[in-house]
Parts: structure tokens; C-alpha cells; sequence
């Protein structure tokens, strides 16, 4: 059957209600009369409402087929359905996506056009189409669409012959390609061939490699590392275990050291390097605080050390300084995280701020243990030495090093503070000093301190040069959230939803110190976190995208729907899954 063009859809973004909430959005697209000039980047009178999710000279046209227009009346029972209704530009006739290979290249009209990538799917196509499930739907049955490029700009208008001119390397179907990626399993070799194919889009050749690379990597857990968070080895443990409080350190004017060893007897599990556990602690189980804190110390040769910031406003830092007693129990989790120190011979730089040298701290002790002998950099920065850490320790490791440079900002030194001895500038660490310490760009670049340090700092070494995949952060709290869409709001502090406290289980935010009860007015964690402000990441909002992938620090949740891939183990979907006990989410 010859392939034709139906219909060319355009739509400007618009402005729409939804939970509460005002979505951005160019998912409404609606059908023209006569030519319409196709460009780069666009179609004339078309747009798009969230550029980082869609549009872009690899997502320029997203194309839909009549045939799958067919099914969905028939699947759905709904003969509503419109050209435009999936918010494709071009309805066609004969492109189905388990024919169409990615690099295919078709001339429509007087454009050319190639084939990238299918389409991905999120949360506003449910909008359009009222049916939030449709994200999912879309890649269980098959049948997402796909994205052109535009090779050559041209008219085009409904009635086009469209014309096959060549056929995509390693001729891996639409269909083939999105099924690789969000369903398992992800066989090696199809993941190899997609990527030699040129024309795939940049996003989908990254998440390919991933999955490649957790094939190729036996410690790493199961999940999908093509979608979820960077890939650690699963927690040792589940849940909780109680550790005794074996020594207080008093390592600065703010800064207390806790050395926990477990109490049941059995050898606490060792970490990587940069790992965090989540510990709750309290005067009773009525009054118990979680929080994360990172391991400070050697982590391959427990017992644990974890060191803690008194904050002013700090519950647990409070309860810690002053109240905690060598002797006292807290439960703790296994150790967890991606921020970890990468095997290889590249230079190591670790740059921190205040209490944020507790992860670079414990990847220094173990660069030392191995006896490393690759370029290390240790730069930090403290208000003055009442508040500088570990000082002498960090010196004392470092002078175990074969190669190692070393250098401390102090933003606010006392007058006592030496320069030169206690530190070696003043001021902050900032892009302007790295440059004058002439880093080597091609090390690993690890990074943790407060939000805005390394945001400066990461746009910074962009800047000079240093690749996206060999700067490493990690951040204390929460994580920045991602809402695609969704018109910016001030920030709100966590707090309990409005509103009496729900029947049901515990759900502890273990980032944002918050335990609040479950209730049966919420469809999954993700809406209990959103009712408290809890700081959340998502897209899709139906188990497909794995954005909102957490880690499930303690409990058991059930799903509904089920995600089309399971999370990592010891990781929760939090979009579409419901505690089925008390449980702690590290959010």
C-alpha cells in the first residue's frame, strides 16, 4: 500500500488546568488546510511547550499512523478520536511503526526527512487524551509513533505521496528500538546494534550505552539503567538495623562524629566509597527522625562513621550534639547511592564545601588504602578553622599519596586562622580558582556541598571543558524536583499534607525529615508527596519513564499499574505504587 500524509497538525502551546496545577503544554494539535513550510526545528504555526522534552532538530515532526488511530477507537471504545489527538504533526497512512527503521528516510512533499527515535511518552498525553494511563499504554501495546528529522526543509500538505529513499542501518524498527529500551529483557546484542545506528537521536544512544554498560558490569543491580538513576549494587541489607553509638567525636565547632558499630553480632556490610546510610534516631518511636547522612570514614572496614553539621533550626543535629550518649541504639540502613569513586587511572579532583566533605572524604581514605597512584586534587572550602573539619586528618592522608595537590578556601578566616598553614586562600571555590589552579581537564570531578555551590561549580567546569559524564555530584536534602510542564511556583518547605492525617501506614521522606500517614485519597506515594511539598521527579506518571525512581530504604509497597520494568532492587516507582506497610522513601 502506498504511503500517504492524512493530515498535518499544528498547535501552539496553551495553558491548562489540571490537579490543581497549570500545565504548559503543545500537546493540542489540530489539522490544516494547504501547504505548510516544514523547517529545522519546526512546523510554521506549530510549538512546543517543554523543549527539553520534545521538539529539537532529532524531535522536529513526531509522526502517528491511522492505523493505530483504528485500534485505540476499538481498544479504548472511543470514536472521538481526531487527527491531532496524540499530538502528532503528520497522520499517515502506511508508516507503521513495526515497519519504519530508525534512519529511514522518506520524501514528503518537497522535504526530506529522517527517521531518530520513537516517540517518548509523559503524563500531558493522558491529559489530552483523559486516560492517564495512556503513557503506559502507548508502549505495552506497541504502538508509540515516531520522530523525523528534517534533512531538507520543504512544503508539504495532507495528500502527500510519501516515498521510502533509504532504509536504516542495522534495520531496527520503531517498534524493535522502543521495546529495547522500556521492556525487558534488553538483549546485548540488539543493544549493540542499536548503537551503530548514526541516525539514532543522542538520549536514546545514552541510554543504550547504559544499558550495555549494567550488562557489562556484574555487580550492578537489576533495573533499567537506561532510564533510572545511575546503577549501584543492591543494599546489603533491608530495612533497619540497630547500631550502638560507639564514640562521639567533636571534629569541629559544629561538626559531631558518631562510630557505630551494629549490635546483633554480624559484621556491618561495607560500602563504596561516597555511599550514604539513612539513620533514624530519637528520644522513642513516637518522636523518631530519619535522615541521610554520608559515610566520613574508610567504608570498606566497618565500623561506620558518619558525621553530622549542628544546625541551628536541625532536629536531628540538635538531638545529636546534645542529647545522643555513647551507648545509645539508632537503626540503621545499609549503605546506598550512585556517588561513588570511579576505578580507573584518570585524575581524581574532590571539591566540597562545609559538611559536604564527608563523601570525598571517605573516596580520599580509600584512595589512600589502595595505595593509589593517580593524580589526586583536594580542594575545600570552609568559613575559617573553627569551622574547617577533619583538617588535620586530610592532611595526614594526603601525605600518604604518591601525587596529590592540595588547596583550602576560607571564606571568612579569623584572625587567628595562618595563611598558608591553615589554609590557603580566602575567599570561595569557585570556577575563577580552578582555572588558576590549571586542574587537568580530563580527571573525574566529584563534587558535594550546599545547592548553589555545586551548580556554580558544575556550570563552571562545563565551561572549561571538562565533560558532562566526568562531573559527579551529590547533594544533601533533596533533590532538585522535576515537574516537566508545570508552571514554577515558589518553593514550600515540606510539611504534612492538609487536612486530619490518613489511616494508614507510615510513610517517612527520609531527605526531607517528614513522617506523615497514608490515606485513601492519594492513588499512589507520588500524590502524598506532592500533598506535602516534598521536592519529587516525574514525567510519565505511569511506571514507563522511571524519573521518579527513589530509593526504599525500609517497607513494601505494591503497584498499580505495574511498572513495564522494575525498578532497581531496593529503588520504588513512587508514581504508581502504594506503601503496603510503614515505610521510608529516600526523598
Amino acid at each position: 500500500m502506498m504511503a500517504r500524509l492524512l493530515s498535518v497538525n499544528v498547535g501552539l502551546p496553551r495553558d491548562v488546568a489540571w490537579q490543581g496545577k497549570t500545565v504548559h503544554t503543545g500537546i493540542w494539535k489540530a489539522p490544516v488546510e494547504g501547504p505548510r513550510r516544514v523547517r529545522r526545528l519546526n512546523i510554521d504555526g506549530d510549538g512546543q511547550g517543554d523543549t527539553a522534552g520534545h521538539g529539537g532538530e532529532q524531535r522536529a515532526v513526531f509522526v502517528y499512523q491511522d492505523e493505530s488511530y483504528r485500534y485505540w477507537q476499538e481498544h479504548l471504545g472511543r470514536p472521538d478520536l481526531v487527527h491531532g489527538q496524540f499530538g502528532e504533526n503528520f497522520t499517515v497512512e502506511g508508516l507503521a511503526d513495526t515497519n519504519v527503521c530508525i534512519g529511514d528516510r522518506y520524501r514528503i512533499g518537497s522535504a526530506l526527512f529522517e527517521v531518530t527515535q520513537p516517540r517518548v511518552t509523559c503524563y500531558r498525553l493522558g491529559i489530552r487524551m483523559d486516560e492517564p494511563d495512556m503513557p503506559a499504554l502507548l508502549v505495552r501495546h506497541g504502538r508509540p509513533g515516531f520522530y523525523f528529522r528534517v534533512i531538507e526543509e520543504g512544503d508539504v500538505e495532507a495528500g502527500d505521496e510519501i516515498t521510502l529513499l533509504a532504509n536504516g542501518p542495522e534495520s531496527m524498527s520503531v517498534f524493535e528500538i522502543n521495546a529495547l529500551l522500556y521492556l525487558p529483557p534488553h538483549p546485548r546484542d540488539r543493544l549493540e546494534r542499536a548503537l551503530r545506528i548514526p541516525a539514532l537521536s543522542r538520549g536514546w544512544n545514552r541510554s543504550f550505552a547504559s544499558l550495555l554498560e549494567q550488562q557489562r558490569t556484574s555487580k550492578i543491580a537489576a533495573g533499567n539503567a537506561g532510564l533510572g538513576p545511575a546503577a549501584s549494587p543492591p543494599p546489603a541489607w533491608r530495612g533497619f538495623r540497630p547500631f550502638r553509638v560507639s564514640r562521639k567525636i567533636a571534629e569541629s565547632g559544629t561538626v559531631t562524629s558518631l562510630i557505630l558499630e551494629p549490635t546483633d553480632g554480624h559484621r556491618a556490610a561495607p560500602a563504596l566509597p561516597g555511599q550514604f546510610v539513612v539513620v533514624r534516631l530519637g528520644p522513642s518511636e513516637a518522636q523518631a527522625m530519619t535522615r541521610s547522612y554520608s559515610l566520613s570514614s574508610r567504608s570498606d572496614a566497618p565500623p561506620y562513621r558518619i558525621s553530622i553539621k549542628r544546625e541551628a533550626h536541625g532536629a536531628a543535629s540538635l538531638y545529636i550534639a546534645d542529647s545522643l550518649r555513647v551507648g545509645d541504639v539508632v537503626e540503621v540502613g545499609a549503605p546506598r547511592g550512585s556517588f561513588t569513586l570511579r576505578q580507573d587511572a584518570r585524575p581524581v579532583v574532590l571539591l566540597s564545601a562545609g559538611i559536604g566533605v564527608t563523601p570525598v572524604l571517605a573516596m580520599l581514605h580509600a584512595l589512600v588504602a589502595e595505595g593509589s597512584t593517580r593524580d589526586v586534587w583536594w580542594l575545600h572550602g570552609a568559613r575559617n578553622g573553627r569551622e574547617h573539619a577533619f583538617a588535620a586528618e586530610t592532611r595526614g592522608l594526603l601525605a600518604g599519596l604518591a601525587h596529590y595537590h592540595s588547596h583550602v578556601c576560607f571564606s571568612a578566616p579569623d584572625p587567628a586562622d595562618r595563611p598558608g598553614a591553615d589554609f590557603d586562600s580566602a575567599g570561595h571555590l569557585d570556577q575563577h580558582l580552578i582555572e588558576r589552579l590549571n586542574m587537568p581537564r580530563d580527571g573525574d570531578f566529584y563534587l558535594c556541598g550546599p545547592a548553589a555551590f555545586m551548580s556554580d561549580l558544575t556550570a563552571g567546569l562545563a565551561a572549561l571543558g571538562v565533560a558532562p559524564d566526568r562531573i559527579h555530584t551529590e547533594l544533601f536534602g533533596a533533590r532538585p524536583s522535576l515537574t516537566p510542564g508545570i508552571a514554577a511556583s515558589p518553593r514550600t518547605p515540606a510539611h504534612a499534607p492538609v487536612g486530619a492525617p490518613g489511616p494508614g501506614p507510615m510513610v517517612s521522606f527520609a531527605r526531607s525529615g517528614l513522617n506523615v500517614r497514608w490515606g485513601p485519597s492519594y492513588a499512589s506515594l507520588l500524590e502524598l508527596a506532592e500533598a506535602c511539598d516534598v521536592p519529587v521527579r516525574w514525567s510519565c506518571r505511569t511506571g514507563v519513564c522511571h524519573n521518579c525512581e527513589s530509593g526504599l530504604v525500609a517497607g513494601e509497597v505494591s503497584y498499580a499499574p505495574d511498572p513495564l520494568d522494575p525498578p532497581a532492587d531496593g529503588n520504588v516507582l513512587i508514581c504508581c505504587s502504594q506503601p503496603k506497610a510503614d515505610v521510608v522513601i529516600d526523598l
